[in-house]
């Protein structure tokens, strides 16, 4: 980090020229295995740099560079594949066929086209260390220097990632063993750029892409969301709050009165279902469709994960068409009406992907399971899980607080819930839970997580990992009383508009897209504060602040789990303020409302 450290304080040009040399070809290469196209590994080698050279000032001393250059190209690499699918599948097959020049190991050409992916489901440590050792070819010493270890444990750490990607390479069919794995890495990890790329990339990151081309400058905006999600996609809930991100689709309006679409909506109300395939992922979606007066309205729930009454904000239709939008998850979904009227069949995109959907017509929807009563889950003298646990799951800075009820109605049979109190998401469903003991398992397949661990302690412990992602964390829940004592008072004060306490409702605007926000301040019995949020058009509620500053007027509200801050000042009875989040600011006016 040094050169990088150079290049911010002294805006120096030889820096940045010496990290470009040092590192453009494992840019290179990570970019050329993933795609299999020289002229696209160049274009995102050059994408790199262009995003290291804004972000330098920012980066965290301790950062691994190899390892965040490797993951930037991973990710740019991605995002091209996804803009250019298919024309890339058929380059890359046509450079996995063509002669290299060289005799490879026999288990090069088969890990080759799985390492990006293999590389992904790595924890960032697990990567860094691999990126270090085979892409960099340092030596164990340096390796623990590097990630603040010692050699030792940097042997371990190669070691436990070497197998991680021998067990990946197996499921797809893939058979080797660390010892090969680790020769193949060394021996063709890395492939010389072309002489001319160095050159090239140092003017245009130096420029901060000004000189660059359109489809680099796409690389690069495209790479940088990439980022920022792959950076919260670990916590627990996949419909994260991310506010400030939310898509910028134009809205429809909320209430259609033209002739055409009132006809059309009129004959679809009733409820559809469908699923949604992510991978091995399994989403029962519910789409309702209703009448409130003389205006159509629709609601989308989440079956699997827990998410009710998410509100469509865009509805239109016609004879044989459906289009339905919710920009503040950055959801748009176009069907086509079947002649029978019964089934809906179209394309679902969010995030910058596509995904086929089709809903059917029914008349018995799942739904959204109930949260479990506390009767349901009081602790029994003749169960061993039965009750509420606690615990935090520590993901880089952040801690998320879960919430984890278990019921067990008959022996041996159990039904779980789980709330990620910083996110505003409560029971998710738990799909299955075993337990033989001390050994505990459970899963949870619509955010693809897993959790295995041992019931200890007293019997008021379970300890192990959670799993989600491809990475692993230490977690730990431990037993905690039912809510049978007396609640916090919550004083939300009496609407006197020179009180900071109350509930407070506004509409944070990006671009086009708006999105609903509340605040509910209460002061608590010891005169300090306490906030929680709702984002109901993200299907969030209850999302409590880290801190409630309040220096009256003004007030300082803290989400560290979502990284957002509200500085506000109170004036006339109305709240004025930014709401930040990810390095963006956008105003945030509210003023008093009945409670969400």
């Amino acid at each position: 980090m040094e050169l990088v450290r150079e290049y911010v304080q002294q805006n120096s040009e030889e820096a940045f020229a010496a990290l470009v040399t040092r590192y453009v070809n494992l840019v290179y290469s990570a970019a050329l295995r993933k795609t299999g196209n020289p002229d696209a590994a160049g274009e995102i080698t050059q994408a790199v740099f262009i995003i290291l050279a804004g972000k330098a000032r920012g980066m965290r001393p301790e950062t691994v560079l190899s390892g965040w250059l490797y993951q930037t190209a991973r990710l740019t690499a991605a995002n091209f594949l996804r803009a250019e699918s298919r024309r890339v599948r058929r380059e890359q097959e046509a450079f996995m066929q063509s002669p290299q020049g060289h005799t490879e190991p026999e288990i090069w050409p088969q890990i080759m086209p799985l390492l990006e992916d293999a590389m992904g489901r790595l924890g960032e440590a697990d990567r860094n260390a691999i990126a270090l050792r085979f892409f960099e070819g340092r030596n164990f010493k340096e390796v623990g220097a590097a990630l603040g270890t010692g050699e030792d444990a940097a042997k371990m750490r190669v070691s436990r990632a070497l197998e991680k990607l021998r067990r990946f390479f197996a499921r797809r069919g893939v058979s080797s063993t660390t010892a090969i794995i680790a020769g193949a890495l060394s021996a063709n990890s890395v492939a010389a750029a072309p002489v001319t790329l160095a050159p090239a990339v140092m003017t245009v990151a130096l420029a901060k892409g000004a000189a660059a081309g359109a489809s680099t400058l796409t690389l690069v905006n495209g790479a940088l969301k990439l980022m920022a999600w792959t950076k919260t996609k670990i916590a627990i809930t996949t419909t994260l709050i991310v506010l400030l991100t939310a898509g910028t689709t134009a809205v429809a309006v909320h209430a259609y009165r033209a002739e055409r679409t009132r006809t059309a909506l009129a004959g679809m109300q009733g409820d559809w279902q469908g699923t949604l395939a992510l991978g091995q992922i399994q989403l029962r979606l519910v789409l309702r469709i209703f009448r409130t007066n003389d205006t159509f309205q629709a609601v989308l729930d989440s079956v699997d994960q827990g998410a009710k009454d998410v509100p469509v904000t865009g509805l239109a239709a016609g004879p044989k068409f459906i289009h339905v939008q919710l920009p503040a998850l950055n959801v748009d979904y176009r069907a086509a009406l079947n002649a029978a009227g019964t089934e809906m069949s179209g394309t679902l995109k969010q995030l910058g992907q596509s995904h086929p959907m089709t809903f059917t017509r029914t008349t018995e929807a799942a739904r959204v399971a109930a949260p479990l009563a506390a009767a349901e889950y009081a602790p029994r003298p003749d169960s061993d899980l039965q009750g509420a646990w606690e615990g935090t799951l520590t993901v880089g800075t952040i801690g998320l607080r879960l919430g984890l009820k278990i019921a067990e109605p008959e022996g041996g049979t159990f039904h779980a819930q789980l709330d990620s109190v910083d996110q505003g998401v409560r029971n998710l469903p738990v799909t299955s839970l075993t337990y033989h003991k001390p050994a505990v398992r459970f899963e949870m397949t619509a955010i693809n997580g897993v959790f295995e661990g041992k019931l200890g302690g007293r019997g008021d412990e379970l300890a192990g990992t959670w799993t989600q992602m491809g990475q692993e964390h230490p977690l730990t829940f431990r037993r905690v009383a039912t809510a049978t004592e007396t609640p916090v008072e919550l004083d939300y004060g009496t609407g006197d508009r020179r009180q900071m306490q109350g509930h407070w409702k506004g509409m944070l605007k990006i671009g086009p897209t708006e999105i609903h926000v509340f605040f509910h301040i209460a002061q608590l019995p010891d005169g300090s504060y306490s906030t929680t949020m709702d984002s109901p058009d993200q299907g969030a509620r209850g999302i409590p602040a880290n801190a409630t500053e309040v220096t009256y007027p003004k007030v300082r509200l803290e989400w560290k789990a979502i990284g957002g801050v509200f500085k506000g000042t109170l004036n006339n009875g109305r709240l004025t303020g930014t709401l930040s989040q990810g390095g963006v600011s956008l105003p945030l006016n509210l003023e008093r409302g009945a409670a969400e």
